[in-house]
């Protein structure tokens, strides 16, 4: 044979053998598994994404109180630090970082076009200092609802869905029941005209005992009354100039279970983490448990406030707390 035949008669049966290969690979493979990805290579699945949660996480801004009051942080950038910082798509305000901008629709303005430029819901305003809504005295209460109308007016401006108030006053369980309920309807029924939720949390006193707040809620008789059930506020009573020591605690547990009928949103207190990551006072996986056989599917709110580390780490155990515990239930 000559050379040139010989050449051009391999060079057919190459292309043939190639060919018969090629089909050989592709008739054993679908493509997408581990033995071939259609062109004979070994490949690996694809990892699974994460699942998606059940519930969306913010940030309460009381996580950063010590920044915010020290000037490391600026109220305006709440937005910003919460997505870029923590990856967070919800901001919880507190009005004490910007008691004086209720009604200043400038600032106000600066705030909802920071979120908006981040990403970000503005979720709710936790409102303290603006008088006691269960006060005995009808004078002293009606007051109190009257200096709550701003924040209602200025968390419908931001796009809030609820302002979060204290249910407190002084006297009997009776006397402060029948004073708080009065006081919450009055101040639901401003807030249904503007769209607006009222929500109580579990903030010490009597307001700490979940069956007393949940009745209270029940007995306003608005359907925007609400609570928010904290993971951690179930001291009735502390030691006199001894916050650290609690005389009479209601149980967490059985709280978060009285208080989830009327929940309107939920806060993820922690405080300190073991070597695991479980916050060490309270067993998450059970409490998101309680939240979820509620139906519940809102926000959950990061609420550090321990010392033991850094305020943004205590924010990212708990938002890995949260995401681990969640998933779990």
């Amino acid at each position: 044979m000559q050379r040139r035949s010989f050449l051009r008669t391999s060079s057919q049966a190459g292309i043939a053998l190639s060919l018969l290969g090629t089909t050989y690979l592709l008739g054993c493979s679908d493509g997408n598994t581990a033995e071939g990805n259609g062109d004979g290579v070994q490949t690996s699945p694809a990892p699974a994404a994460a699942p998606k949660l059940w519930f969306d996480i913010s940030l309460a801004q009381w996580s950063l109180h010590r920044g915010f009051r020290a000037g490391t942080y600026d109220h305006l950038d709440f937005a910003k630090i919460t997505r870029e910082t923590f990856g967070l798509g919800g901001v919880e305000y507190v009005n004490q970082f910007f008691k004086d901008k209720a009604r200043d629709t400038s600032y106000l303005q600066q705030m909802k076009q920071r979120a908006d430029d981040h990403g970000v819901t503005s979720v709710l305003i936790m409102c303290d200092g603006e008088g006691e809504l269960g006060d005995t005295d009808a004078k002293m209460r009606m007051q109190a609802v009257e200096n709550h109308h701003k924040w209602i007016d200025a968390a419908k401006f931001l796009g809030c869905h609820s302002i979060r108030v204290n249910a407190a006053g002084e006297g009997t369980a009776e006397e402060v029941a029948k004073a708080a309920t009065e006081g919450l309807a009055l101040l639901s029924e401003y807030g249904k005209t503007q769209g607006m939720n009222v929500i109580v949390e579990n903030h010490g006193g009597h307001s700490s005992n979940g069956e007393w707040l949940a009745n209270v809620i029940k007995n306003t008789g608005m359907d925007n009354c609400g609570t928010l059930p904290d993971f951690g506020n179930f001291c009735i009573t502390h030691e006199k100039g001894n916050r650290d020591n609690c005389l009479d605690e209601y149980d967490r547990y059985q709280g978060i279970k009285d208080l989830m009928p009327y929940a309107k949103a939920v806060s993820a207190k922690s405080h300190d983490f073991n070597a695991e990551g479980q916050e060490t006072h309270s067993d998450y996986q059970r409490i998101l448990k309680t939240v979820k056989d509620a139906g519940y599917t809102g926000w959950i709110g990061v609420e550090y406030e321990g010392d033991a580390v850094p305020e943004a780490e205590g924010i990212r155990k708990t938002i890995e707390l949260l995401k681990m515990a969640g998933a779990a239930v």
